[in-house]
């Protein structure tokens, strides 16, 4: 069974195809003999309703001195399709949400479409771990910056993050009294002198248990791969993050991992959410990663898995009996 698989990713001159899961499953894409083609999200269009794109043909190969190589891109009916990976990295502002409009109008015509365009628009990757609330420590998703202060004040210790953002960046750790808490509530919020136009910013009681790691945690199809990738963070940082310098650790699943996993699991069948990372820190869930969860590589490196392969069986079994979503 032979499909023609395309990607919007971010540029793919740019990845690090040592960590990068949307090169993993790309190689196994191409292992399986499924025909590749590549986008960028200036490639889409709507003609008349139709969704089109800007296709290159798309060789990858895993050699960091050369790992891909395009054909000349034309214009094409995304109905002609088989699949559709979508992969372009956060922030998930406007011009994202568009994209998901057009991808949505090829699935409407049988092209399936991962993770499904409508849960990329409406499961945001800090808010929609809110609806598992048994699973999370305190959290607060707010704009008034007089509310955040409070959160702190009662937890003591919380960690302050934007609502869309990835890699760690602009996560702040801040203790009861900080004399810093302002300036960085004003950096998270903005909004002008008068509080007007402000953001949501997330607060979350601090979980000293991040010395041991931020793990993520694969799910394919609501079942999560056996082990997870510890991210554990380096010297005087806080943070996990790879892209922040934590270091990635390989660790099976622990009782709790797996219960969060069968609390969430179900949800993300229903949405069509198909591979998805979810970040837990000790006990509790704290993200919800849908849009271009990573950590492949690593996990297939260091435990012999073929994470991408798991994937690809799904989505080939999809093509005989499509999931109900």
């Amino acid at each position: 069974m032979s499909f023609s698989v395309a990607v919007l990713m971010d540029p793919i001159g740019a990845i690090k195809i040592a960590k990068d899961s949307t090169f993993a499953m790309l190689l196994e894409a191409q292992r399986r003999g499924h025909q590749l083609f590549y986008m960028e999200q200036g490639d889409l269009a709507l003609r008349d309703g139709s969704p089109w794109a800007r296709l290159a043909p798309l060789t990858v190969k895993d050699d960091p001195s050369g790992w891909f190589s395009l054909g000349e891109a034309r214009w094409r009916d995304l109905r002609e399709l088989d699949v559709v990976l979508m992969r372009k990295d956060p922030p998930v502002d406007q011009q994202f949400l568009y994209d998901t409009m057009v991808l949505e109008a090829a699935q409407r015509h049988g092209v399936q479409v991962i993770n499904d365009p409508r849960a990329l628009r409406d499961c945001n990757e800090k808010v929609f771990a809110l609806h598992f609330p048994q699973c999370m420590a305190p959290t607060l998703v707010a704009r008034d910056p007089a509310e955040l202060r409070r959160f702190v004040d009662e937890h003591g210790e919380a960690v302050l993050k934007p609502l869309d953002g990835m890699g760690g960046r602009g996560i702040f750790r801040v203790r009861s009294g900080d004399s810093n808490l302002n300036s960085m509530l004003e950096t998270l919020l903005g909004g002008d002198s008068h509080g007007q136009g402000r953001q949501f910013a997330v607060a979350q009681k601090f979980i000293p248990q991040i010395s041991a790691g931020d793990k993520r945690v694969l799910l394919v199809d609501g079942e999560p791969v056996p082990y997870a990738l510890a991210r554990i963070p380096q010297g005087n940082e806080f943070r996990g993050n790879l892209a922040a310098g934590g270091r990635g650790e390989g660790v099976p699943l622990s009782d709790r991992d797996r219960w969060i996993a069968a609390e969430v699991g179900p949800e993300l069948v229903r949405r069509g959410l198909r591979f998805v990372g979810l970040d837990v820190i000790g006990d509790y869930l704290t993200e919800i990663n849908v849009t271009s969860p990573t950590c492949i590589r690593e996990l297939d490196a260091q435990f012999g898995l073929n994470i991408a392969g798991t994937l690809f069986d799904a989505i080939e079994r999809t093509a005989v009996e499509p999931v109900s979503q």
